[in-house]
């Protein structure tokens, strides 16, 4: 990355210098030890890299076929469809709503992942539910970056290590205790069930993935997270200082879920976007500042159902002079007629031609932006951790008094 070189030529140089070193290692300690015995420091140097060959040969064996297993596994989502399919099935199962959409991934997630290996297990659930997320997530106005989308199918796929009756991680555990594998793999998802939560507030909250922020603001992430984890364990082991009460750890779940979330109660006090008419987009367009983003909604018939769906793009102010020049640069097409902003079918190639390939141009009904969303200023939301500590304060106190009740009694 220093010196602007690509991998393959790194990995190539970093190669030939592990070459070097294996086999100068030993006719070097020969010379500084004093020996004499070169020659066979130098056949046994030879001897250890043809042995590093032969196993790093052995090794590969399953990269290689976790490679061609994967490149089957995108052949076949590309050209049969079945990511399409995927969608459809989660939409119409979850009705449309985000939650349940994201709840119906992550258990189709969890299922594609039994009995996996990890790199596998990644490939299978990253080409068959990413996309889903992706797609789905952008009807419902839920944009996040596909780190965060991989990594939230991923987690899920992950889990069915531990998830019986093909936990594989539970047999292995029960390998080394002596135990049941069924009832291994039963007490260990039992306990994972706690974390499934977790995913939730890094694909809603993606500062908690370190995405975009700056040194100071990751410092507070990462202690505001830690403080946040231990509260949430606290909550639902049911023990803080002491046993908790029934409401102090409905208190303490909440006061992890403000920490994890802080931008939920901020959003309810004041939208983080400002809905504007469609038909200002060029204006809102020549007044924002290059590098902001503006979210259009699109609505449109279904190219292959001919049902009405809708989607939402994100837009990124180029730095070009004027609305005009910069609508231009986006590639989209719009036209207004009686009042509607309506969309031409934009060129091949251009940035969103893929994001709206899934709408019908030529039918009765036109494709047209409903709406323009526009990022607006906020409250900052680490307000929200003063009222959510002072809970935490009171919760602490109670706990604190109770306690020492205890030992009096005791």
């Amino acid at each position: 990355m220093i010196e602007q070189k690509s991998p393959g030529l790194s990995a190539f140089w970093a190669t030939m210098l592990l070459f070097a070193i294996l086999v100068t290692q030993r006719p070097l300690k020969a010379l500084f030890r004093g020996g004499r015995e070169m020659g066979p420091a130098a056949v046994a140097g030879f001897r250890d890299l043809i042995g590093g060959l032969i196993a790093g040969a052995r090794n590969m064996i399953g990269i290689a076929l976790a490679t061609a297993t994967a490149g089957v596994i995108v052949g076949t989502v590309t050209l049969t469809g079945i990511g399409q399919v995927m969608a459809d099935l989660v939409e119409f199962v979850s009705g449309g709503n985000l939650i349940l959409m994201l709840v119906f991934v992550a258990i189709l997630s969890l299922i594609l992942g039994m009995g996996l290996p990890t790199t596998a297990n990644y490939i299978v659930v990253s080409s068959l539910m990413a996309g889903v997320v992706v797609q789905l997530g952008a009807q419902s106005g839920l944009i996040v970056p596909l780190i965060a989308v991989h990594l939230f199918v991923f987690y899920f796929g992950i889990m069915a290590d531990v998830t019986p009756p093909v936990g594989l991680a539970s047999f292995a555990a029960a390998a080394v205790s002596g135990g049941d594998a069924i009832r291994t793999g039963f007490t260990a998802f039992f306990y994972s069930l706690r974390t499934v939560a977790l995913p939730f507030f890094f694909i809603f909250n993606t500062d908690l993935l370190l995405i975009d922020v700056t040194w100071t603001q990751g410092i507070l992430v990462f202690i505001v997270a830690t403080v946040a984890i231990l509260i949430f364990t606290a909550g639902t082991m049911g023990w803080f200082i002491t046993r908790n009460r029934l409401y102090e750890s409905a208190a303490l779940i909440l006061i992890a879920f403000a920490l994890f979330r802080p931008d939920f109660f901020v959003n309810r006090l004041q939208p983080p976007f400002a809905d504007l008419p469609s038909a200002q987009l060029e204006q809102v367009l020549g007044e924002a500042a290059p590098d902001d983003e503006i979210r259009l909604r699109v609505r449109g018939p279904d190219f292959n159902t001919f049902a009405p769906r809708e989607t939402s793009l994100v837009v990124t102010v180029g730095d070009a002079a004027g609305g005009a020049a910069r609508l231009a640069a986006t590639g989209l097409i719009p036209e207004e007629r009686d009042g509607r902003v309506v969309l031409d079918e934009p060129m091949f190639g251009t940035p969103y031609a893929e994001a709206l390939r899934a709408f019908d141009f030529y039918g009765d009904e036109p494709v047209e932006i409903t709406a323009l969303r526009v990022p607006q200023e906020q409250p900052p939301k680490e307000l929200i951790y003063l009222p959510t500590l002072l809970l935490l304060g009171l919760v602490a106190w109670a706990q604190l008094g109770r306690a020492r009740r205890e030992e009096v009694s005791a």
